[in-house]
């Protein structure tokens, strides 16, 4: 990874996502603007303050070069935006052009093994997942996690209160690492399933018996009764000897004791209920509008990655996911177009885990350490792919009349891999200068070019 760990950068995380090494983070999670057509500001005087951004979406946000790059080279993904921009209006559309350019990038700099999610909430989502769909594969698609943000609310006129948020949970491929997790057994459960006590706590029983089980079991005698046991003889008086079996009254077949203290808990489901929305009252609360729980990027980071991996935050906020993986020993690395995150997280940081942390704090694009071979010596692939035809004009030109250009450029991120280069001609070169290629194909509108 060619950027150090505890590092926030204060930009566009596009441009420093186009700057990130390839396949170099082991898990995204990103909890950007919804599309909510709200503005959101943190109150005077919490230690947010001053904290701001814009939930509205309209064509003249979008840069044009951003719309031109997913219509030229993702075709099937830019049809899944038409069509929300059919059904949605422009708004949407501005939006997701807004998210693709970027989740395109998460893309490139997932590890194999990694793991994206995507916080959203109904507003957008179903067109998200298209989007997801498209760029990760739908076969990718782990979960859509429904989280139970409130437990009432009152906004519903004409429907059912909307008291959830959703989780898009995508795998980089199928050998992406998932660590199973758990959630502590309800009290209620504890008392009508461990309803048995001893001086070692709380227990449960299980069969020793193996008549159900597929590979059959052992054929003994043991304290006088005849039985096919699941554990060879040895082993069951290892059980007795050290008090793990229960002896109920006379006419009833021995059980193991199964301990409340070994059980792992209930395997944590899709639907999230136990993790509690933040208030007033709650320590952690900086005042920052969109805060969520640190409990709940601590779940993700815990199923999702292992201690040492690297966590990419890029719409890190009020820096939670930043914080919850300090706790959990995990690198991280987090991006926000504010510099109030860079102060936020060294606050939590110190307050929540009691010690000060060298914090790196950029504002430049980070240059990717892969190395690649001169960008010009791409120039013969080039032009069979554009089989001889100018990128701007359109026009059919000898090989040595092109000139390798850069679509991205790269004052904005773009880099000298394949996939951002093509062939222009020379006028055409000179007319684009370090614009954009969207600027470019607008003079050669205007110049009645094409």
């Amino acid at each position: 990874m060619n950027v150090n760990n505890r590092t926030i950068f204060s930009n566009d995380n596009l441009h420093i996502l186009r700057g990130l090494d390839t396949e170099s983070v082991d898990l995204i999670y990103l909890d950007p603007p919804f599309n909510s057509n709200r503005n959101y500001s943190a109150p005077i005087g919490s230690e947010a303050a001053g904290a701001a951004f814009k939930d509205t979406w309209t064509l003249s946000d979008v840069d044009n070069a951003w719309h031109g790059e997913i219509a030229d080279r993702e075709p099937a993904l830019y049809q899944a935006i038409h069509t929300a921009e059919l059904t949605h209006g422009r708004g949407m559309k501005s939006y997701l052009i807004m998210m693709a350019v970027r989740l395109l990038e998460m893309k490139r700099v997932l590890k194999d093994t990694g793991s994206i999610y995507l916080h959203c909430d109904p507003t957008a989502s179903h067109y998200l997942k298209m989007l997801m769909d498209s760029i990760f594969g739908k076969d990718n698609c782990r979960n859509e996690i429904i989280w139970q943000r409130f437990s009432a609310h009152n906004d519903a006129k004409n429907g059912f209160a909307k008291i959830h948020d959703i989780l898009l949970f995508y795998a980089a491929s199928p050998c992406t690492k998932f660590n199973k997790t758990y959630e502590p057994y309800q009290k209620e459960y504890i008392e009508k399933t461990y309803r048995y006590k001893d001086e070692r706590g709380r227990y449960t029983t299980s069969p020793l018996q193996a008549r159900s089980l597929s590979g059959g079991g052992y054929n003994y005698i043991y304290k006088g009764i005849q039985d096919i046991w699941k554990f060879p003889l040895e082993r069951l008086k290892e059980l007795d000897e050290t008090g793990h079996i229960h002896w109920p009254k006379r006419g009833k077949v021995p059980r193991r004791k199964v301990y409340l203290d070994t059980a792992k808990g209930v395997p944590v489901k899709d639907i999230i209920t136990d993790i509690k929305p933040l208030t007033s009252a709650h320590k952690e609360r900086v005042g920052y509008p969109t805060q969520k729980p640190i409990a709940l990027l601590e779940r993700i980071i815990k199923a999702s990655s292992n201690e040492g991996d690297i966590v990419l935050d890029p719409f890190c906020g009020c820096a939670t996911t930043c914080v919850a993986a300090e706790r959990l020993n995990r690198q991280w690395i987090g991006v926000d177009i504010s510099e109030k995150a860079v102060e936020l997280v060294k606050i939590r940081l110190e307050k929540e885990l009691g010690m000060f942390y060298d914090v790196t704090h950029r504002t430049d694009i980070p240059k990717r350490s892969e190395k690649l071979p001169k960008y010009d010596t791409h120039k013969h692939t080039l032009y069979g792919k554009q089989e001889g035809v100018c990128n701007g004009c359109r026009t059919h030109f000898p090989f040595r009349n092109m000139t390798v250009d850069h679509i991205v450029p790269q004052k904005h991120g773009g880099t000298d891999h394949e996939d951002n280069l093509q062939l222009l001609c020379g006028a055409c070169n000179s007319t684009k200068g370090t614009g954009t290629q969207a600027e470019l194909i607008a003079k050669l509108k205007d110049q009645g070019v094409l």
